[in-house]
């Protein structure tokens, strides 16, 4: 009998997240920006690593790639999107396809979300409820729209929304405080929301994660996944930022603007 999966938080740069998942001994990595917390962490636990996996190309999710292939010193499969140039990708996904993970027993299923870069993929193990986000989901937010139109970021995000609500969100980055102070901002009078602030605020001050957060609650809290709520559209609307007609796209292009500008 295999053991169970499990997933180790390893912190990088200032608010980078990498997710280590692992079985005990086998461990694939989750967007390595850089290598040396991803070897020590593999030290650490006595994990070896079997397989890589990349969301999207910024250097902050791949820069430790090839250091951490030297490390290895095998050829481990380094899986990545099929609609980005990373030269280090030995296996290119896109929408649709699944992976059984090298070396542990674990199946992804792959999900195109373009927005914050135009070949952004997310993989959902629907056999845990885990979703490796990226930067595309955010606890409390979403990606910058770097390379991607609002209507692409929308529609991603209406994919990932579609997963069940006691799926956990492995995001690639600590800005939910930020981004709650925002989602406040746009929707003040969200009681959901008034609680996540107090309790991920404790969180922080005691020096733990709020990632992972629960998808069920984004879709309550996060206002990126609230454009089609009408509560979020009326507040908007009352704060003079849109017309009383406006759709799902146009509440969604307001907010990721005035995001962009928030302080």
């Amino acid at each position: 009998m295999k053991n169970p999966l499990n997933i180790i938080t390893v912190p990088t740069f200032d608010d980078n997240y990498v997710w280590l998942i692992h079985d005990g001994k086998m461990a694939a990595v989750v967007d390595p920006g850089e290598s040396a917390p991803i070897i020590s962490a593999l030290a650490q636990h006595h994990l070896t690593l079997s397989a890589i996996v990349l969301t999207h190309h910024h250097p902050d999710h791949t820069g430790g790639v090839s250091a951490l292939l030297e490390h290895v010193g095998s050829a481990i499969p380094v899986y990545g999107p099929k609609n980005e140039v990373i030269s280090v990708v030995s296996q290119h996904l896109g929408q649709g396809d699944q992976i059984q993970v090298n070396g542990l027993d674990l199946v992804l299923d792959v999900i195109d979300v373009p927005g914050h870069t135009l070949g952004h993929i997310a993989y959902y193990a629907a056999q845990q409820h885990w979703l490796f986000s990226g930067d595309t989901l955010f606890a409390g937010g979403c990606g910058r729209l770097f390379e991607g139109s609002p209507a692409q970021m929308l529609n991603s995000l209406d994919k990932l929304a579609a997963l069940p609500d006691d799926t956990l969100v492995y995001c690639a980055h600590e800005y939910t405080l930020s981004n709650l102070r925002f989602a406040l901002a746009a929707e003040p009078n969200n009681l959901d929301l008034q609680q996540r602030m107090k309790d991920d605020s404790a969180k922080r001050d005691h020096g733990t994660p709020t990632v992972p957060s629960l998808l069920g609650l984004e879709k309550r809290t996060n206002p990126f996944l609230r454009a089609r709520a009408a509560t979020m559209s009326q507040q908007l609307v009352a704060a003079e930022k849109l017309p009383a007609n406006a759709s799902a796209l146009d509440v969604f292009t307001v907010l990721r603007e005035w995001k962009n500008v928030f302080r």
